[in-house]
């Protein structure tokens, strides 16, 4: 297993940015998963979104153990063949919190990604104070993950979440004591997050501080920042790619969709003051309590909690102590 990877030329004006520490360098703009295994995306439509997207320089792929009962990572798998696999920086993320469990969720995804490495894997829906004590309990799913990357079955560990900056906070806390430092962290980054429980403001600082890869997501949160009438697909794509953000994670899922983030991010240009205040003061009203960003402010966007199985056994200590 090769440490390094051949990555596209720099193709067609696709910006590349630094992986927080980890040496990688990796397009601006990463392919999420989620949106390859809708239903009214068929399978060829799903091959040829990703195929396109690393042709034209994309780097960056975005998955998850539990997109779409799995058909999400099936796709990627089928997509990467045919020497597509060493073009890309390829990441998924596991929901399992003990140690049993992740290791089942990262197996199961090495076989659909038809790999037998995933460069980045990261701790899925960190929502709950009690996840990062969980990820990180002797049978945690966090010794999972090293395990495996001992084995080169992965090669870099990240988390991710969505409802608030003070559970990033805690869990980069638990790490620190446990001596682990990750190297990346996602979250939703975008132009209503500023006004409201702000990942943006409370923990980007840290991340580009510690020298962790700021992944961005939920630029439009899927498509619910546009009806706010406030701003367009491209300014909520500059936006995020403006913050210090390694990739700002963006679904496709139609051909028009990945044009329009190919030609956002061709078009970047850091922006001045004046435009920045322009965009926050367009969406102060609409975002202040956190109407158009619901996976803060509601349960819909928590699928482990719709599916609390995912997260596996509580810790055996715990349990005991209940039994005491």
């Amino acid at each position: 297993m090769s440490n390094s990877h051949t990555t596209n030329p720099r193709a067609a004006g696709m910006p590349y940015r630094a992986l927080g520490r980890t040496g990688e360098m990796v397009s601006a703009i990463g392919l999420g998963g989620w949106h390859l295994g809708l239903k009214h995306v068929d399978e060829p439509l799903s091959l040829r979104i990703v195929r396109s997207a690393i042709d034209r320089g994309i780097t960056f792929m975005d998955n998850s153990w539990d997109y779409n009962e799995g058909a999400s990572e099936t796709r990627m798998g089928k997509a990467l063949r045919d020497g597509y696999r060493d073009k890309v920086f390829l990441m998924t993320k596991i929901d399992g919190r003990s140690r049993r469990e992740a290791t089942r969720q990262l197996d199961e995804s090495l076989r659909r990604l038809q790999t037998d490495h995933i460069d980045l894997v990261q701790h899925h829906e960190v929502l709950r104070f009690e996840d990062p004590d969980r990820i990180f309990d002797e049978e945690g799913a966090n010794a999972a993950l090293l395990d495996a990357r001992k084995a080169g079955k992965l090669r870099f560990i990240g988390f991710t979440g969505h409802k608030d900056p003070h559970v990033h906070l805690y869990m980069l806390e638990v790490a620190r004591e446990r001596g682990f430092s990750f190297d990346t962290a996602q979250m939703p980054l975008n132009v209503m997050d500023a006004h409201f429980r702000s990942f943006e403001k409370l923990v980007v600082p840290k991340l580009v501080q510690q020298g962790i890869g700021v992944l961005g997501m939920k630029s439009m949160a899927n498509g619910i920042i546009l009806r706010s009438h406030t701003v367009t697909p491209t300014e909520c794509l500059h936006y995020a790619l403006n913050l210090p953000t390694s990739v700002v994670i963006t679904g496709c899922d139609s051909m028009e969709i990945l044009d329009q983030a190919l030609d956002a991010a061709r078009a970047f240009r850091p922006l001045s003051a004046d435009e920045l205040a322009a965009l926050l003061a367009k969406t102060a009203t609409a975002a202040k309590r956190g109407e158009y960003e619901p996976f803060k402010t509601s349960s819909i966007f928590d699928s482990t909690a719709t599916h609390p199985e995912w997260l596996g056994e509580e810790p055996a200590r715990k349990k005991e102590l209940m039994q005491a």
